[in-house]
């Protein structure tokens, strides 16, 4: 079988967020397995890696009424065959996304996408798409291309990573920008906008979320963003696959960025040693308390808000507060504020450092992600990976990866509604585990090996695969 896994971001050649991970590592278990798959993805100028591109080809592609130059590069990393689409006017720029013609330039992208099967020996039976960024690629498949024999057996799948980001804009730039002209504009167009995501989820063969507790709740209007109803109505096509995690990158007993190395056996004093680490890098008391960590975006959907409500709370408890991110003022400033207030009880650091991070997951005790929605999440699968107690908000992946210890088998913390008092629980619940020093062990252990890796989840994908291209 062959896949074309289409992404505007791909690790380790260019990173944002989470499906930057997937990208990387699920057609890399898919290739492990024997499966031809290989990723296309735009050629930012802040690519890494540049120097191992190869020059294929360039051609021509449509946007609307023009025909902009496309340059193809491919470059193999880990076993796996990379694609990129170059075009200087559209991905010459500093950073990935946020410009004011970004509907353009991922309409050519997912057109170029389309137009380099006519250059290349490899003819995908399937093209799974990732986010609003790809998503006009099964419209322009089904509209412009079906007829031709090369691509009437193509198959399409589609992605929601997030559905909160779906590329909507104004009609006008159906036909002057995306070439989708009046007859064919209500394949894309929803609730008064042309709607990229729309598109997509219209004409795919599949659509598919990253976990199957959020494919349900994408149904509900409270986390659609807008799209439950045309959901609701394509349900049929509608399944979810939970994310794993390169488990070779997160591995604690080869991590070159922790300060000691350990597996499920040694992770004692393997963790001992990170978290008297952790402390002296952080400024904290090495009193004996547990420490709590959050390694996220500082905004209100991530669950920062009620972190923000019981923090006093939690240090007169006796826990350590460890924050890792960036985002909104009002976090940024409440956490700095915190900071000073209990020097040595709390430790933060405004911005993103991957290594430090590395050296939280291993440091801390437990881990916080009570998030509003979280359509996967990776960072509570690599606590786990790591020995640190994930306390989670049972949503999306969060729900479907972390199971409440309270029944003597799961391996974390969690709490059901949004509200600070059943988060605070859940922490308290946690710290006097923590205590339990003969039950604590045992919990590492059993977070320690649960199986979190791409292996799992590419299994789900090949048989979803196998399913979608016999449908028709």
């Amino acid at each position: 079988m062959k896949i074309l896994y289409a992404a505007s971001e791909a690790a380790p050649f260019a990173k944002s967020g989470g499906l930057a991970d997937v990208a990387g590592a699920l057609p890399k278990a898919l290739v492990q397995d024997g499966i031809d798959c290989r990723v296309v993805m735009p050629l930012y100028n802040d690519l890494k890696y540049k120097d191992t591109l190869t020059y294929i080809t360039n051609f021509s592609v449509p946007v609307g009424w023009r025909s902009q130059y496309c340059g193809l590069f491919k470059a193999e990393y880990d076993g796996v065959t990379f694609y990129f689409i170059d075009n200087e006017y559209y991905f010459k720029r500093s950073g990935l996304y946020g410009f004011y013609d970004d509907g353009e330039r991922f309409a050519f992208f997912s057109r170029a996408i389309l137009e380099m099967l006519f250059y290349t020996d490899f003819e995908p039976d399937i093209i799974n798409c990732n986010d609003w960024q790809t998503a006009l690629t099964p419209v322009y498949l089904n509209l412009y291309y079906r007829h031709l024999d090369k691509f009437n057996r193509i198959k399409t799948v589609f992605t929601i990573h997030n559905i909160a980001y779906q590329g909507k804009y104004g009609l006008d730039i159906l036909e002057d920008t995306c070439g989708i002209g009046n007859r064919d504009a209500h394949v894309v167009e929803y609730d008064g906008c042309a709607n990229f995501m729309k598109g997509a989820i219209e004409t795919a063969d599949k659509v598919t979320t990253v976990s199957p507790t959020y494919a349900q709740e994408i149904l509900d209007p409270w986390f659609s963003h807008g799209l439950d109803g045309l959901l609701r109505q394509k349900q049929y096509k509608l399944c979810g696959i939970l994310n794993g995690i390169d488990v070779d990158v997160f591995n604690p007993a080869t991590d070159p960025d922790i300060v000691k190395n350990y597996d499920v056996d040694t992770f004692q004093e393997g963790k001992a040693a990170c978290k008297a680490a952790l402390q002296d890098e952080m400024g904290l008391n090495k009193d004996g308390s547990p420490v709590m960590a959050m390694v996220t975006r500082l905004v209100g959907h991530k669950g920062v808000d009620l972190v923000r409500s019981i923090a006093e709370g939690l240090l007169q408890q006796g826990i350590e507060l460890v924050i890792l991110g960036s985002g909104e003022a009002q976090y940024e400033n409440f956490f700095n504020e915190l900071c000073a207030r209990h020097p040595g009880r709390v430790g933060v650091y405004i911005g993103f450092n991957a290594k430090l991070a590395q050296r939280i997951y291993s440091g801390a005790d437990i881990f916080l992600m009570p998030s509003r929605s979280e359509p996967c999440g990776l960072a509570q699968m690599v606590s786990c990976r790591y020995g640190t107690i994930p306390v989670v908000r049972e949503t999306g992946g969060l729900r479907d990866s972390i199971h409440d210890s309270g029944d003597g088998y799961g391996n974390g913390f969690t709490f059901a509604n949004y509200n600070a008092h059943e988060l605070y629980e859940a922490c308290w619940r946690a710290k006097e585990g923590y205590w339990q020093k003969d039950g604590w062990p045992i919990l590492v252990r059993r977070a320690m090996e649960c199986d979190f890796s791409w292996s799992n989840s590419a299994k789900s994908y090949e048989g979803l695969y196998n399913e979608v291209v016999n449908l028709w």
